[in-house]
């Protein structure tokens, strides 16, 4: 691949609102674009974005925007979409997405949106009471057959992750991200046991060791493929997870619509049935480019062989 051409495009994107874990508050998202040329006029696109504190660096970052424009070039050259790429089977159309909407006391009954299946809050941010409370009062405005997707980024003790998951257990629960903050397998195994909904590795991917995919733990694994060695590594995760019997769910570590392109292409190609964490755009006030498009609760892939990015400065949501 004769590339005559490269050069890295830094962005800074403010939120809609500030986004709240329990780790922290931030209010906008940088990075940087890497742009491949090649000397038949392609371009290649990869999105580098890092967030030290999900274990995302600045170098895993910048390999995984480098490995992106790469394939998206490869791709681009045997006339096929990225996601078909990397299955080499057809891909779908569309994938399936969970609303996003931040902090548990950052919503209100009347913000619940329709079309969507699984709602995700991020909890582990107040007292467990007050969230178990707020959860059952956010509950009673679900719509039938909405479900909740929970992230706790790591922010229980096994006593507080218990009695959460104890209060959860008639509420409408799709599953539970890293509830621990010091997690042991044997403790998520006990937990996994007690809960009637997927528990789920996300950040704690010091875990994944042979007994782990042996006997695996929690029922459900979430690959952000900048932070797991890039596309091509996160699909060799996806498929060691299916074989292990875990559920795949591929989530974007918020980074722009390039890389949440290059994110939702890695779903359709390793779990196209999973209802999948890629609706993170929708946290921006401006973009770098043409994002992907939504209907209902499913995202559309664009219809382009490669990763499909348009890169249009900062485009207005």
């Amino acid at each position: 691949m004769n590339i005559v051409a490269a050069d890295w495009l830094p962005y800074q994107l403010a939120f809609k609102r500030p986004w709240q874990t329990s780790r922290g508050v931030m209010t906008q998202r940088e990075g940087r674009l890497l742009r491949l040329r090649t000397a038949d006029g392609l371009i290649g696109w990869g999105d580098a974005a890092p967030l030290p504190e999900f274990g995302i660096s600045t170098v895993a970052a910048q390999e995984f925007a480098e490995e992106c424009a790469y394939l998206d070039l490869a791709a681009q050259r045997q006339g096929v979409n990225l996601a078909q790429y990397l299955s080499g089977e057809p891909a779908p159309q569309s994938i399936t997405v969970n609303a996003v909407f931040g902090s548990i006391f950052s919503v209100k009954p009347a913000d619940i949106p329709a079309g969507y299946q699984t709602i995700k809050l991020k909890v582990g941010i107040g007292s467990v009471a007050e969230e178990i409370h707020q959860l059952e009062a956010l509950s009673a405005a679900l719509p039938a057959g909405c479900r909740w997707r929970l992230d706790a980024n790591a922010a229980w003790s096994l006593a507080d992750a218990r009695f959460f998951i104890a209060a959860c257990r008639n509420l409408p629960i799709e599953g539970l991200e890293e509830p621990l903050a010091q997690p042991s397998q044997e403790q998520l195994r006990a937990l996994q046991q007690d809960a009637s909904f997927p528990l789920a590795i996300d950040e704690s991917t010091h875990l994944l060791d042979d007994a782990f995919w042996q006997r695996p733990p929690v029922r459900r694994l979430i690959i952000k493929p900048a932070r797991c060695g890039g596309l091509l590594a996160s699909v060799a995760l996806a498929l060691r997870a299916r074989a292990a019997g875990l559920e795949v769910v591929v989530t974007s570590s918020l980074e722009s619509a390039c890389g949440l392109m290059a994110c939702a292409h890695l779903a359709a190609a390793v779990a196209p049935l999973s209802t999948h964490g890629l609706a993170s755009g929708e946290w921006f006030l401006s973009d770098t480019g043409a994002g992907l498009k939504f209907l209902n609760n499913g995202l559309i892939l664009p219809p382009l062989s490669g990763l499909g990015f348009s890169y249009g400065g900062l485009a207005k949501h």
